[in-house]
């Protein structure tokens, strides 16, 4: 999953996607390079950032996915989005895939998603991202953050959402520490056991700055190993930024260990 915000104010490459016509490029390159979607964000959830309202999270996004609609035919886009009315706007224009790090806490999240058949993916996330760093605690962080989703995943399902069309997220960075971190990539077995496919995203996060001493523009390669330490665990999707150098590294990952990842 290649990561494309359109926002000014992203932790790691904000304005660097916001003119449509730029987008579509960006999304066209990955496809290139071998990214399978496109994940379209709109607004920052890095942390300390305030909530954005939806009418403007929408004029963000809404170009951009008519225009990847338009010009870039068969590259499947997702919405990064916690809002339900944002989420319809974007499925609309021909996104197939609800990325919501809220894990549906918009009421009218799963109905819509159900109603249109479409996927979505649910991420942990202690707090909001304006105060999820502020002392996020935990008494076991896998075994709370693998009950929280199992727990989303049965109210969607309740509410109409077909099972097989849930994807999980541990929320790597989302209201935890470097430890909590770590000690979720190491547990993520826990969460795969849940039997739905895992999405990591952990690309040039601060987790991989505590780990190796690196700034956000210099963390390409601890971004690349922790990848390979999703994967090796079980994670079925890598949300990343730099997507030409993940793939080759999961070729030369897969092909040295012999066994299909």
């Amino acid at each position: 999953m290649g990561i494309l915000n359109v926002t000014p104010d992203s932790f790691s490459d904000g304005g660097a996607y916001a003119d449509p016509g730029r987008a579509v490029a960006a999304a066209q390159g990955m496809a290139a390079e071998g990214a399978a979607i496109v994940d379209v964000g709109g607004e920052s959830t890095r942390p300390g950032a305030a909530p954005l309202p939806s009418d403007l999270e929408t004029a963000r996004v809404a170009p951009v996915l008519e225009a990847l609609s338009r010009d870039a035919a068969g590259l499947p886009a997702s919405i990064d989005t916690r809002s339900a009315a944002v989420a319809q706007v974007a499925l609309d224009a021909g996104a197939v895939l609800v990325n919501d790090v809220s894990a549906g806490a918009d009421p009218g999240m799963f109905p819509l998603v159900a109603d249109r058949g479409a996927g979505i993916c649910l991420m942990h996330m202690q707090g909001e991202p304006a105060t999820m760093q502020d002392d996020p605690r935990y008494g076991d962080v896998v075994s709370e953050v693998a009950a929280f989703l199992e727990a989303r995943m049965r109210a969607a399902v309740e509410m109409g959402v077909a099972e097989h069309a849930i994807i999980l997220d541990p929320g790597i960075g989302f209201g935890k520490t470097a430890e909590h971190n770590v000690a979720l990539m190491r547990g993520l077995g826990t969460i795969v056991a849940l039997g739905r496919p895992v999405l990591v995203g952990v690309s040039r996060k601060g987790i991989i700055g505590d780990i190796t001493g690196r700034e956000v523009g210099d963390r390409l390669a601890g971004s690349i190993g922790a990848a390979l330490a999703a994967v090796e665990a079980g994670a079925a999707v890598l949300r990343v930024h730099d997507v030409r150098e993940t793939v080759d590294a999961l070729k030369a990952f897969t092909e040295m260990r012999g066994s299909g990842a």
